[in-house]
């Protein structure tokens, strides 16, 4: 059956400002490999982001509040580099820990000196090995308040995906993954990565054969049922460690040249199959499409969502500035049915937040709306996964911003830094 397409009014929706003199001048507040933006922990909300004058801001309110506290860190980082954004993370005693600043940088790392105090420690190091070239720094809880950190070591084409663990109780670093995912010098994986409510981590991945985004291909998948020590395929047939091009398991096999973007995004739904969203150009077609591509238990299924009607390449190197947002992904059960919603956004509808949604993937029914009514520029989504997780309440992190092609600046004024929330609807 074809996919149908309707456009529907908005289901439910609150905004929250956290403060009015975000960093506006390139997407690096809203790049969609910040993990985390938000973070719920303790009946605190809490967030990051760079102000006008660059420097990392954390904030906090008490979960319903509208009223945000707000502090600026000693810390700057260099904004005009959109791959230099801010993550962090609250770990199970409550301490924030705050990674920013990087790409091929050393490692600029972090903690509130107290828990919930949005106040940060000197700058530290992890394991205080290979922390000398991280790009795209990323947490993760583990449900037991421990913290997962993944990386790159390395460059574009050309780098290796490393994986360290917090644990609560030592407050003590470990490296848990070395050389994870090898590119053996020619290719470097971009990664997404998502832990279900069992502690499976689910890691899917596309190579990259040099710093031009046209040498996207393929996306791989792995799992690890034991925080990450061992992995396997999602048949349960275990890998030999490092994972390369070679002994990869493949979702979806796509040629390089498909306008394949990297570094998207990954959830599990209540069962624990892996989701993943992403974009890219079938072979037989001019437009690059959105694409969620899922495990059901059985078998790697792929929709291709088709409502797009315009046409763009990517290719080159650095930040681009791009028609379309990398996507968001979020699945939930609804009885015995699956539902999902892709977060984007897209210049045919206004550059706006948007959302397709299915409330049951057994069918190619999706509903698209839109969240508020101006454009978010050059936005792209990051949300507070813990809350989605524990509550089911989606809250976004939301600021307009503009990208230069490569990594420009631009002549921004400053812009909101605000909270949108949606909630799934709870019936029809």
């Amino acid at each position: 059956m074809a996919l149908q397409f309707y456009v529907t009014s908005l289901w439910a929706q609150s905004v929250s400002t956290i403060a009015s003199d975000g960093w506006a001048n390139n997407s690096v507040n809203t790049v969609i490999f910040r993990r985390n933006s938000l973070d719920t922990f303790g009946g605190w909300q809490y967030a990051a982001y760079y102000d006008k004058d660059q420097y990392v801001i954390l904030a906090k309110r008490r979960t319903g509040s509208n009223k945000w506290t707000v502090s600026r860190t000693s810390y700057q980082g260099n904004a005009t580099d959109a791959h230099r954004s801010i993550s962090m993370i609250v770990d199970g005693h409550g301490y924030i820990h705050v990674a920013w600043g990087h790409h091929n940088d050393p490692l600029n790392y972090a903690v509130s000196v107290a828990p919930g105090s949005l106040k940060l420690s000197a700058k530290r190091a992890m394991t205080g090995v290979r922390e000398n070239k991280l790009t795209y720094p990323e947490f993760y809880h583990l449900a037991n308040g421990d913290v997962l950190f993944t990386y790159r070591d390395g460059g574009s084409g050309n780098g290796n995906y490393l994986m360290n663990k917090y644990s609560v109780g030592a407050r003590k670093w470990s490296r848990v993954q070395e050389d994870l995912i090898d590119g053996e010098g020619k290719r470097n994986a971009y990664c997404q990565l998502a832990v279900d409510h069992k502690g499976v981590i689910n890691l899917s991945w596309v190579w990259r054969e040099s710093p031009d985004v046209a040498s996207n291909h393929d996306l791989a998948y792995a799992c690890s049922k034991d925080g990450g020590r061992t992995w396997q395929r999602s048949n349960g047939e275990k890998y030999q460690l490092p994972i390369t091009a070679a002994n990869a398991e493949y979702a979806c096999k796509i040629p390089q040249r498909s306008e394949l973007i990297n570094q998207t995004s990954m959830t599990t739904d209540g069962d624990g199959h892996p989701y993943i969203a992403t974009y890219w150009r079938d072979s037989a077609r001019t437009i690059p499409q959105y694409h969620l591509v899922y495990h059901d238990g059985m078998k790697w299924n792929i929709k291709d969502l088709t409502f797009r009607r315009s046409a763009f390449s990517l290719s080159g190197g650095g930040t681009k500035s791009i028609p379309i947002s990398r996507p968001q992904i979020i699945a939930w059960k609804r009885g015995k049915t699956t539902a999902a919603a892709l977060i984007f956004r897209d210049e045919e509808r206004g550059s706006k937040v948007s959302l397709a949604v299915n409330k049951d993937l057994k069918k190619d029914v999706w509903k698209l709306e839109d969240l508020g009514g101006g454009s978010v520029g050059a936005w792209e989504p990051t949300y507070d996964t813990r809350l989605w997780d524990n509550d089911r309440i989606l809250n976004l992190f939301v600021q307009k911003v503009t990208q230069i092609d490569g990594e420009g600046v631009a002549n921004s004024t400053v812009e909101p830094v605000q909270v949108w929330q949606w909630m799934p609807p709870k019936t029809n």
